[in-house]
């Protein structure tokens, strides 16, 4: 990795800003965390930083306040949460900045951890001052939330303007390992697997992807925007007409655009309808997931594969019977034995529910930063890390 990481800092004696992402699902009220998957994430991170004598500011935000505070999205539970993990003392401070969370910042506690950045409006834009603020009192900047790096918010890129070094946590440094790894030269043959609703969602992951994978099996809706522009029926399948042309130029230029030859379908979506399996989309009816023989052809490219980046799900996977390719697909390339790298939130589900998680090389935690990355785009919170 290019980037100083926490490992290359001396920790000893020394304050550390952590930015984490601590963005956990609350219950309505704001009182109960639903999910502390994002904060058991960052607990290597934090736990190798202590066991080196350092001392933490740990700061995220959570939710969408929109610039004011909103007790139903303070991190009181989320200190509470991490406190029973960590079996120590977590101290919150009552606000970000200002005098008083500079004096519990300063005082001997071993973990502090700040109120919501975003109750202040500064954080999104990323305002100098206010990153000045945060930065008081601490030595040195870690970036372990890799699901907000692409944003340029004060707390991930502004804070390293007033701070001498500034280092990937173990999180980021692992997503951007194994990120780095299948785009940079990658095992081959390299396959790439993109599913979702939309091409517009995905436009530079495609254009990106096709300059290295070898093959780009396409499933989920936007395949029908694919069919839809070399001229095929897609019934009532989600086609979004103003990407017809963008569609047409993006399999002009790849030859390894893969797509479904049978679909299932049915005349409505809904849970435990009536479908078949056709080759050709009938007038009236919806694909709403991939067919048995594209599932055949998609497991016979995942098995010769070295490499594999997954993202987005081949059909509506939420409602079965939909969700059989996406699971068969989930289960090639766990059994395929590739390196393979997984992009956050639907394609982490699928793969969840195949019960095949564990067979994953890598499942990323971010599912806006994972896509900005495989696009080509460099992100922000990433490029203000100090060079190795």
């Amino acid at each position: 990795m290019p980037k100083l990481s926490i490992r290359d800092l001396d920790l000893r004696g020394k304050r550390i800003f952590m930015r984490v992402d601590f963005n956990v699902p609350l219950a309505a009220g704001g009182q109960e965390i639903t999910s502390d998957k994002r904060i058991r994430a960052s607990l290597p991170s934090i736990q190798y930083a202590l066991s080196q004598g350092a001392q933490l500011v740990l700061a995220s935000h959570l939710g969408r306040p929109k610039g004011k505070p909103n007790p139903e999205m303070s991190m009181r539970p989320v200190a509470a949460r991490l406190q029973e993990l960590l079996g120590k003392p977590v101290v919150l401070t009552p606000d970000c900045i200002g005098a008083e969370a500079n004096r519990i910042k300063s005082a001997n506690n071993p973990v502090v951890l700040l109120e919501n950045l975003r109750f202040h409006p500064e954080e999104e834009k990323n305002d100098p001052g206010f990153a000045r603020d945060l930065a008081t009192g601490c030595d040195y900047y870690v970036n372990d939330a890799f699901g907000t790096a692409h944003r340029a918010h004060a707390s991930t890129v502004g804070i390293t303007a007033f701070l001498p070094k500034s280092a990937a946590g173990l999180l980021m440094e692992k997503e951007l390992e194994y990120l780095g790894r299948v785009t940079n030269n990658p095992p081959r043959p390299c396959i790439g697997i993109l599913g979702g609703a939309k091409v517009s969602d995905k436009i530079e992951v495609i254009a990106n992807l096709l300059k290295f994978v070898d093959s780009l099996l396409i499933g989920g809706a936007m395949a029908y925007t694919f069919m839809r522009a070399q001229g095929k029926p897609t019934g009532k399948s989600l086609v979004e007409e103003d990407k017809i042309e963008l569609a047409k130029e993006l399999l002009s230029k790849g030859s390894q655009l893969t797509l479904p030859v049978d679909h299932v379908v049915a005349a409505e979506l809904k849970e435990g309808a009536s479908f078949e399996v056709v080759e050709t989309i009938p007038d009236g009816m919806m694909a709403l997931d991939i067919g048995p023989k594209t599932i055949a052809l998609y497991e016979a490219a995942i098995a010769k594969a070295k490499s594999i980046i997954w993202n987005g799900p081949m059909g509506v996977f939420e409602k079965p019977p939909f969700d059989r390719g996406t699971v068969a697909i989930a289960k090639a390339v766990a059994a395929s034995g590739a390196l393979s790298v997984v992009g956050g939130g639907d394609s982490e589900k699928a793969v969840k529910a195949a019960g095949v998680a564990d067979k994953i090389s890598h499942i990323s935690t971010g599912g806006g930063a994972s896509l900005e990355f495989l696009s080509g785009i460099e992100l922000p919170g990433v490029a203000a890390l100090t060079d190795k």
